[in-house]
């Protein structure tokens, strides 16, 4: 057990789990519902600080309850962001996060994979949870097209309100911007330019004034 300092000053004693305590304790409490996990470790800065990666693919019913379980391991874990690819036939939305914040040397990154079938592309809101989670949210909704159960703010951000209700920027189905981009690496088929009539010069133009 490390002893560190709060906010404020004050002596406080925080149990920092290793990486692979932490997976097992995911497995111990969802079995089945977590499909696969790694750990990477990944040395940072001049004195090759060891960054921890934990990543964990689970079942979309499990999301929130997933998220109030990490919070039994650090109260407030840090969201940075929800990342989201198209892989075809199913969508995957990463759920960023980080525990023991601030505490150099033990941050450790949790990483949440939730693949989401195109036959029913609904996932949980955590915004109530995790009320940084709401422009993640709105950003998957508007790119990628799934619909966020419960998000409590749904409106347009990052498109706009003409931009066509069934496509997605970043999809690559059918559903995707391919019909509205002009592929710039193809240059447009040659034309000869048109012939431009010379302009006139003043004198021509005052003599033709005179007529």
């Amino acid at each position: 057990m490390d002893e560190t300092r709060d906010a404020g000053g004050e002596n406080m004693s925080q149990q920092f789990l290793l990486p692979e305590d932490i997976v097992q304790n995911f497995k111990d409490t969802f079995k089945k519902h977590v499909f696969e996990s790694r750990i990477e470790h990944h040395p940072i800065g001049p004195n090759k600080t060891d960054m921890v990666h934990i990543w964990m693919k689970i079942d979309k019913s499990i999301l929130r309850s997933v998220v109030q379980h990490l919070m039994t391991l650090e109260k407030y874990p840090h969201f940075a962001v929800a990342s989201g690819y198209d892989l075809g036939e199913i969508i995957e939305i990463v759920y960023h996060f980080t525990i023991y914040f601030g505490n150099h040397g033990q941050e450790i990154l949790l990483n949440f994979t939730v693949p989401i079938s195109k036959k029913d592309l609904t996932v949980d809101s955590i915004c109530d949870l995790i009320p940084g989670a709401l422009i993640s949210e709105q950003e998957k909704q508007e790119m990628l097209g799934i619909h966020v159960i419960h998000i409590p703010k749904d409106a347009r951000v990052f498109v706009s309100e003409d931009f066509p209700e069934d496509m997605y920027p970043w999809r690559r189905d059918e559903k995707g911007p391919n019909p509205m981009v002009r592929n710039l690496h193809n240059p447009p088929p040659f034309s000869e330019p048109s012939k431009c009539e010379k302009p006139k010069s003043k004198k021509q133009s005052s003599m033709e004034g005179k007529q």
